[in-house]
């Protein structure tokens, strides 16, 4: 077990160096830098753009510095805690984030929290009475949910949340509370308008995670050893929780390496949609603008939840499956 933790993370620690340099890359790929779209910007709304000005700025974020010097300073800054400076916003990254990526975990946990806690009993349910009314009625919702597009859906409840409750069209908090210092009201808008984008990002990952859970459960309840355990006289319910129920959990668990990245990320249309505060569509302007520090900081963010993510996802489904093993040895 304890070479399995040093080699996981000297892998995790290599993947994530090239991660950064691949980031780093990808963000220089695109002719020209921020200020590159800054001048065209300028241009576009008549105003004269004084080159000692533009040059002084180049010199001042380090763009005119070589490729692997701005590299260089860029990941070492990482590591010291310093993420760089946002050219779009003036500002050090960590200040630009904000209440952003606080929003952003609040509205993300909650989602997640919603996925498990409705697919969860709907797919148990479903697998357990295959081929019942209410096993069709449960997967044409799930059928509807995965082919209806979360942006019609988010137009559509935020329009029913107007009309039924009252509640304020888009964002994450009334109009009033924006920029404001945290209160009982404000933490009681948030969550008052939290429900509608809940259920528009976490209803496709409901509908997929019911149909996983579903075929995955009917496939355990078919394997031999459940036939026995039946024919000893155990319990439908104390058969179905002591091993199908253990075995069909293995994509709840595996997921977690995707679901930790999406508490940050969101999703972006949703969030463009809805006016939502969240990172997603902070991250998107940033890489249309070619804000490298703040994209690039972003982006090793989510690389760095994912590897955490599905390393603690492999520990988990050793512990709840007794096929898998760390080790990686073959046991006699």
């Amino acid at each position: 077990m304890y070479r399995y933790f040093v080699r996981r993370i000297i892998t995790m620690c290599v993947t994530l160096s090239v991660i950064s340099l691949l980031v780093f890359i990808i963000i220089q790929l695109p002719p020209g830098d921020y200020l590159t779209t800054y001048i065209e910007d300028l241009k576009a709304q008549g105003e004269v753009v004084d080159p000692k000005k533009i040059d002084f700025l180049r010199a001042q974020y380090g763009l005119d510095k070589p490729m692997a010097s701005q590299y260089f300073v860029w990941v070492t800054g990482m590591l010291q805690g310093d993420f760089g400076y946002s050219f779009e916003f003036n500002l050090p990254v960590t200040d630009v984030v904000g209440d952003r990526m606080w929003l952003s975990m609040v509205l993300n946990f909650s989602t997640v929290l919603f996925v498990y806690l409705m697919s969860f009993p709907i797919g148990v349910y479903s697998a357990t009475h295959q081929y019942s009314w209410s096993d069709h009625g449960l997967t044409f919702i799930g059928f509807l949910g995965l082919a209806t597009p979360n942006f019609l859906l988010a137009l559509i409840l935020l329009y029913l949340a107007n009309v039924w409750f009252g509640t304020s069209i888009g964002g994450l908090m009334a109009p009033e509370y924006i920029d404001q210092p945290w209160t009982w009201g404000k933490m009681g808008s948030v969550l008052e308008h939290l429900w509608v984008p809940v259920v528009v990002i976490g209803t496709s990952g409901t509908a997929g995670m019911i149909r996983r859970l579903r075929a995955n459960l009917l496939d355990e309840l078919q394997k031999q050893y459940v036939v026995t355990g039946r024919a000893k006289g155990l319990s439908e319910l104390r058969l179905l929780t002591k091993y199908p129920m253990r075995m069909a959990l293995n994509p709840f668990i595996a997921d977690i390496g995707s679901l930790l990245p999406q508490v940050v990320s969101g999703s972006v249309i949703v969030s463009a949609v809805m006016s939502l505060p969240t990172t997603g569509p902070m991250l998107l302007s940033a890489l249309q603008s070619q804000d490298m520090y703040l994209a690039g900081s972003f982006l090793m963010f989510l690389a760095l939840l994912t590897v955490i993510g599905m390393f603690v996802s492999d520990v988990l489904l050793a512990v709840l499956d007794p096929r898998i093993r760390l080790d990686g040895g073959v046991r006699r």
